[in-house]
């Protein structure tokens, strides 16, 4: 196997369980004897090796400022049964949070760093896992990792693969980024990909992963999501960015006089409209509307509306640090809009799934919106990913989501 030497002192990292390798950090590369090219392969399994020969880790060579991504520290090579062995692991957990129940086959499997395999995402959904690759190395391994799911998940009986839009744009990629990796038997071919309904919580949401956002549903939201039906009872509620109108439907069950989802996407606005007439079939309390979400906001302002509990979830206003400044004045505009629109003793739940703004710059950009409007306003709650979601102790950086609560007098 090639092994990577790293420079005098930069194993730190790597013997705190941190389970990145920056290319700064790389001294040398050894190549293997057979080794035909002059560089290893994107997505090669590397040893890692300290200036003093110590064994480090083995992991997943990438081309970038992340040169390796560590999946087993302190030995050279993984276990034959290293993917069963993961899996399991992650499987427990989900069971032991009590997520594998009749009324809840939606949850996430493997998060990352999270569930200690950097670059996979593995999302559930009744009886069909869909997998998401991060990395070449882990796209390399798929149909390994597929073969492990069907082993160890007892629900799952179909896998399929979607990493078209998270594989490194440039990458020398062999195989098709998305399809099929296990069927059994005929029982995904009987059915519509695009019929495909999954559980969380007693209701039932259909899952387009086809051609939906990420997986094709947020999971990190159901414990927010349940918050907002425990104060929705009796009030009129604007759910915006609402995609597959996840807040709403909770919103409905928790007794909401009416419901608003807005969203920018015909798509989502159909996937919310068969969500609710799939629950709540002789529904009148609810109102889809295709709109860009500033101009509705502006346009209900402009007409007097309001409302008693708004949901400002939008997507990643930033993707990467260069973009935080022009974010943060994105959350701070979209709040300050939602503050002036809720009526006195009205709740605002507002969201960031932006990895590279962190929860102070988040909570700083809500504070000047409220500054800006001039409302009393109170911290109910400070949210953040579900336990599905976990963060890695020795990876900080798996902190993504974050969200308040609050009581606008």
């Amino acid at each position: 196997m090639t092994t990577i030497i790293l420079k005098p002192h930069k194993e730190e990292s790597l013997k705190r369980f941190h389970p990145w390798v920056f290319s700064g950090a790389i001294a040398r590369v050894v190549l293997d004897a057979s080794h035909k090219a002059a560089a290893p392969e994107e997505g090669e399994l590397v040893a890692v090796r300290s200036s003093n020969d110590d064994i480090l880790g083995v992991g997943h060579w990438q081309v970038g400022s992340i040169a390796v991504r560590i999946l087993a520290f302190g030995v050279e090579q993984l276990p034959k049964d290293y993917w069963q062995q993961r899996i399991r692991a992650a499987y427990q957990v989900r069971e032991t949070l009590g997520l594998v129940r009749e009324d809840n086959n939606t949850f996430r499997l493997i998060h990352g760093e999270g569930d200690f395999v950097p670059g996979l995402i593995v999302d559930v959904y009744a009886d069909t896992a869909v997998v998401q690759a991060h990395s070449v190395g882990i796209h390399c391994c798929r149909n390994e990792i597929a073969k492990a799911i069907v082993t160890e998940v007892p629900q799952v009986q179909a896998v399929y693969y979607k990493s078209d839009d998270t594989l490194p744009f440039k990458a020398p990629i062999e195989g098709e980024k998305t399809g099929w990796l296990h069927r059994h038997g005929d029982m995904a071919s009987l059915r519509k990909d695009d019929e495909f309904w999954s559980q969380e919580n007693g209701l039932s949401f259909r899952i387009d992963w086809l051609r939906g956002q990420k997986t094709g549903f947020f999971i990190d939201q159901r414990e927010n999501r349940a918050l907002v039906e425990r104060y929705a009872k009796g009030k009129d509620v604007l759910n915006m960015f609402c995609y597959t109108g996840g807040f709403s439907l909770y919103a409905m069950r928790g007794g909401a006089k009416q419901v608003d989802s807005v969203d920018v996407s015909q798509k989502a606005i159909d996937l919310v409209e068969a969500n609710v007439a799939k629950n709540f079939p002789k529904a009148k309390n609810h109102r889809a509307v295709t709109a860009d979400a500033f101009e509705y906001l502006s346009a209900q302002k402009a007409a007097g509306s309001t409302y008693d509990l708004i949901i400002l979830d939008p997507p990643a206003f930033a993707k990467h640090r260069d973009a935080v400044k022009n974010a943060l004045r994105g959350y701070q505009r979209i709040n300050a809009k939602a503050i002036e629109m809720i009526r006195p003793g009205g709740i605002l739940f507002t969201f960031s799934c932006s990895q590279a703004v962190d929860k102070e710059a988040f909570r700083l950009a809500v504070f000047s919106a409220a500054a800006q409007v001039g409302r009393k306003v109170r911290i109910l709650h400070q949210l953040h990913q579900p336990q599905d979601h976990p963060i890695n102790i020795y990876h900080p950086e798996g902190e993504y989501l974050k969200g308040l609560i609050l009581y606008i007098e």
